[in-house]
């Protein structure tokens, strides 16, 4: 059940309500659950033929910066990604950057590149996984790139949605889409999300929370930096825009955890990394971005919904357990 099975969301979406509805663009997510303690994973965003010699213009926005964003630098002075994006958990970050070396050093045409910028955002799953081990292979890395496909996008547990937490309930990955008319044509936008952020979530302006629904309270984590979780923000496009207008548009992206009721703590890592499949274009004017910008925040937010919806009470590291958000209660509440 997604949002907008229970309308919690509006607006014309794509055919799978999904990132990958966005011609050219690719998810693959690689799970890893282990008993008793391995619940994360990897999920790879790809666009179609990405790559040193075929960057796109992309845009990064930082709402709090406590988190290993590797590649963030370049991706904002240059405002070219080169790279797939992929999510994965804190400590595993660096190993699947230099999956990513790897995987640019088998592509045709890269014999000569002596320089590259992989991109890898990442969620701190310790909560309920073994994040200390470092599970999370070249391998996995590689095969989430490999498989990155159009069509639907499992969310919740999967990928590098497993082991995460949101809002004090089990969330995971999330993705949505919308159509909108931007430039004189129709274009897409969709968002994904890994979410693993606190606050409280809130619905029609009404805060829920897993005692309002009934559910025991240690589903929330334990208190402090280390624990106060992140979000990862995909959001891709195929409308005429450039690197300055992606950035503004990435900073609407973040801007929209507030609508669920995200409180950017201290120690929270919130990025938004934005980019668009056209090239060869003249971007379009700053006075008609205000669609796109609608678009994005609709997206993200009803991604966030998504990820919550989609996920399944999951136990893990020393015994933790984080619960669903349990769609009937949910209902039966917002009706009262």
């Amino acid at each position: 059940m997604r949002a907008r099975d229970l309308g919690l969301a509006t607006g014309d979406s794509g055919r799978h309500n999904a990132i990958t509805d966005v011609p050219g663009v690719g998810v693959g997510h690689v799970t890893l659950v282990r008993d008793p303690a391995v619940r994360t994973g990897v999920t790879a965003v790809v666009p179609g033929g990405i790559g040193p010699h075929a960057p796109l213009p992309a845009g990064l926005f930082t709402g709090n910066g406590h988190g290993k964003l590797v590649g963030a630098t370049q991706l904002s002075e240059l405002g070219l990604l080169e790279s797939p994006i992929v999510l994965t958990a804190t400590l595993s970050a660096f190993r699947a950057a230099d999956a990513l070396v790897t995987w640019m050093l088998a592509q045709p045409g890269c014999a000569g590149v002596r320089t590259f910028n992989p991109v890898v955002g990442e969620c701190n799953d310790g909560h309920l996984s073994d994040i200390r081990a470092r599970p999370v292979t070249e391998a996995h890395v590689l095969r989430a790139v490999a498989t990155a496909a159009g069509g639907p996008v499992a969310e919740g547990c999967a990928g590098a949605g497993t082991g995460t937490t949101a809002l004090g309930f089990k969330a995971g990955i999330g993705t949505a889409s919308r159509l909108l008319h931007a430039a004189g044509e129709q274009v897409t936008l969709g968002a994904l999300v890994q979410a693993n952020f606190g606050g409280t979530l809130r619905l029609h302006g009404r805060p829920i929370t897993p005692s309002s629904l009934g559910l025991p309270g240690e589903c929330l984590p334990p208190a402090g930096p280390e624990e106060a979780g992140s979000c990862m923000i995909v959001i891709a496009t195929d409308a005429p825009v450039d690197a300055r207008q992606l950035t503004r548009l990435a900073r609407r992206a973040v801007f929209a955890l507030g609508r669920v009721g995200a409180d950017y703590s201290h120690g929270s890592g919130d990025y938004a990394i934005a980019f668009t499949t056209r090239t060869g274009h003249a971007p379009m004017p700053d006075h008609e971005l205000n669609p796109l910008f609608g678009a994005a925040m609709d997206a993200v937010e009803e991604s966030v919904l998504n990820s919550l919806l989609a996920a399944e009470t999951t136990t893990g590291a020393e015994g933790r357990t984080a619960h669903a958000l349990p769609a009937p209660r949910l209902l039966e509440l917002l009706r009262t």
